[in-house]
């Protein structure tokens, strides 16, 4: 679908030949794409113009507490009901079973406050000194703590997050995306995890994960299941209108959790300009941007990355190819920008738009590198990680 590159007509135009489907209706897709570009638009036209300093979570941060506190109250409710019912009365008697059966539901709704990845590399301190060290030295130029956990793992990415119910603080570096980026970039990659750490994104805060979860899991647990056939009218009857209340109370319970999870993916969002803004007080704002770009690029990264792979070349091969495709797609990538801003808009997005994101750090005053890695530090950074990079390479040559 066209566009005007210079006054953007139609940018904002739902393409159904471009986006997976959603809901599955088009007339739904197309409405919440149009009300999503709204909020998009609303959003950076608010925050291209303020201050962007650490804070608290916002309203919609408030409102999923709120909501997330509400959920907490009732389920222990639940327990506490259940557990009255078990010893209220002389044994046996019924309202042991549906004691039983609110304790049960108690359980299965209990908040989860998440566990580290099955296939994060947790990396020793005493073998990785260099990048435990840069860690601590972007951890200081955005102002955050330093995470508990640094590790590895095989993809493409790059994640920050808090684990348990302590918040234990985790820092994970795909490495074949952070072989691939030079010393500003990767700087700029710590940055922005880390800023997550002080940003008050709802999605690693503590009171708000049950608002999150809690009724998601709700909405699965009643979600009417296949049966065997019944024996008679009466079964038939008793099970069409079991199934029948499964359903409505799943989707009721669906549908709110989609109204939590869409309220705090607006904060979430608000969050993620402020990782980028103080992933630039760290990196640079060129060298922010730039991450932006190679992340945008990230099919064409990938499949550099695994053709230098499939040759046996490592991490700095990789980097060298990657600045060379970088350099080849440098006139189309301003159109690419611009595309994305249509493409990755959803109400379902905890991140907007990375064209959106580029165009808040160019509108915004540039900011110098507190924080550089020249050539010598990012070769005892690679060797640190020789064995890991050689695992990865192996799997990425051959992963696609």
């Amino acid at each position: 679908m066209p566009w005007c590159a210079d006054c953007e007509w139609n940018l904002d135009g739902y393409d159904p030949g471009r986006r997976a489907p959603e809901f599955g209706w088009a007339w739904v897709d197309r409405r919440t794409h149009r009300i999503a570009t709204r909020l998009n638009r609303r959003q950076y036209a608010i925050l291209v113009g303020r201050p962007l300093e650490p804070a608290g979570p916002g309203l919609a941060g408030m409102v999923t507490a709120t909501a997330a506190l509400l959920l907490v109250v009732g389920v222990l409710a639940l327990a506490g009901l259940g557990c009255w019912l078990l010893f209220a009365y002389p044994f046996p008697n019924v309202a042991v079973v549906f004691g039983v059966a609110l304790v049960g539901l108690a359980v299965s709704l209990r908040p989860r406050f998440g566990r580290l990845d099955a296939d994060l590399e947790v990396l020793d301190p005493r073998r990785t000194p260099e990048l435990h060290a840069l860690v601590a030295e972007v951890a200081a130029a955005v102002g955050a703590p330093v995470p508990q956990v640094i590790g590895v793992d095989g993809s493409f990415n790059a994640y920050s997050t808090s684990v348990g119910l302590r918040r234990q603080r985790v820092l994970c570096l795909g490495l074949p995306l952070w072989g691939a980026l030079d010393g500003a970039q990767r700087v700029a990659l710590i940055g922005h995890e880390l800023a997550h750490f002080v940003n008050g994104d709802v999605r690693r805060l503590l009171v708000t994960q049950p608002a999150l979860t809690m009724l998601g899991n709700a909405a699965d647990l009643f979600r009417p299941s296949p049966t065997g056939r019944p024996g008679g009218l009466l079964e038939m009857v008793g099970e069409a209108l079991g199934r029948a209340v499964s359903w409505m109370l799943s989707r009721l319970l669906f549908g709110v959790h989609l109204l939590l999870v869409w309220t705090a993916l607006r904060d979430s969002q608000r969050a993620e300009y402020l990782a980028d803004e103080l992933a630039a007080r760290a990196a640079g704002s060129t060298g922010a941007r730039d991450l932006l770009d190679v992340l945008l690029s990230g099919d064409s990264v990938t499949l550099v990355v695994r053709q230098a792979s499939r040759g046996g070349q490592g991490p700095r091969q990789w980097r060298s190819e990657v600045a060379r495709a970088r350099a080849a797609a440098a006139g189309r990538m301003p159109l690419v920008r611009q595309l994305s801003v249509r493409e990755h808009t959803s109400l379902f997005a905890s991140h907007p738009p990375a064209g959106l994101r580029h165009r808040m750090l160019t509108a915004r005053a540039p900011h110098e590198p507190t924080v550089t890695l020249d050539e010598s530090r990012m070769a005892r950074l690679d060797a640190e990680l020789g064995r890991h990079f050689d695992r990865a390479a192996r799997i990425v040559a051959w992963s696609g």
